[in-house]
């Protein structure tokens, strides 16, 4: 078990004032089968009234309005959390996670990775335990990729992805999704934070013997105490972080994250 310590900012500057914003936050990580949150804090400013729920997939989600004026938007969430992957609590099977999603329906491209996959479990005689399977899979999107910051965006599909080869997190993650989930996996998409700084992080869960367990494609290794869960899906666009609507003329956008994860030592 770890005691991690995560404080999530993101400032989102205007051209000029914008108003009537509505704004959706996935932003905290929340108690779950292998991690355990408390002290959580959060800020948005300018200040608002906010609303919290849980969504389908037990995330938690934070709405506010912003009528007024206003040329900058930022929210911070701090907290701690204490994460044993080690003993993953069990959770009940949920059949949507086999099934294709938006972001990750295969192409020619990914149909082809389906198929040299599904050749290479033939001719294993270990092939019929779905932890090796995903091991498998992890390693060939891995090597498939090269990381691009910049070369994909929130709308690119795994197909498009490993057509050209490159992108980030998301994208090595939707395309491990699309294929354990076409070699029978039960599959989904997980949006957290990783122990250091930078920005939030992506990878996937393989739900084996009633437990989810992760896989980091991106950096082509199992999850470990290191990996923060703040929201979970069939892909993406279930945990998206944050979105929003708002009025305003020729607006442009400018955007700046940062995700700080430390383990604290008793």
């Amino acid at each position: 078990m770890k005691k991690l310590v995560f404080d999530y900012v993101m400032k989102l500057n205007f051209s000029d004032a914008v108003t009537d914003h509505r704004f959706q936050l996935r932003c905290v990580p929340v108690s779950g089968p292998r991690q355990q949150v408390v002290d959580v804090k959060i800020n948005v400013t300018p200040e608002t009234e906010l609303e919290t729920e849980h969504d389908a997939f037990d995330s938690v989600v934070i709405t506010g309005y912003m009528p007024q004026p206003h040329d900058c938007f930022e929210y911070s969430v701090t907290g701690i959390a204490f994460v044993d992957n080690d003993h993953i609590k069990p959770e009940q099977y949920k059949p949507l996670y086999r099934y294709d999603s938006e972001l990750t329906v295969p192409g020619v491209t990914l149909g082809a990775m389906i198929e040299r996959c599904r050749e290479d479990l033939a001719n294993d005689e270990g092939s019929s335990d779905p932890l090796d399977c995903a091991r498998m899979v992890m390693q060939r999107v891995f090597d498939a990729f090269a990381y691009t910051p910049g070369s994909t965006d929130i709308q690119t599909t795994a197909e498009e992805a490993l057509a050209q080869g490159k992108g980030v997190c998301q994208d090595y993650s939707h395309v491990m999704l699309a294929v354990c989930r076409h070699l029978g996996l039960t599959a989904r998409y997980i949006a957290g934070l990783l122990l250091g700084e930078g920005a939030t992080h992506a990878w996937i869960e393989i739900y084996n013997d009633g437990r989810w367990v992760g896989f980091d494609p991106t950096h082509n290794r199992l999850v470990n105490d290191d990996y923060i869960t703040i929201a979970h899906g069939r892909d993406y666009r279930d945990c998206m972080i944050d979105i929003g609507t708002f009025s305003g003329a020729n607006v442009v956008q400018r955007q700046w994250v940062n995700a700080s994860v430390h383990e604290q030592v008793a």
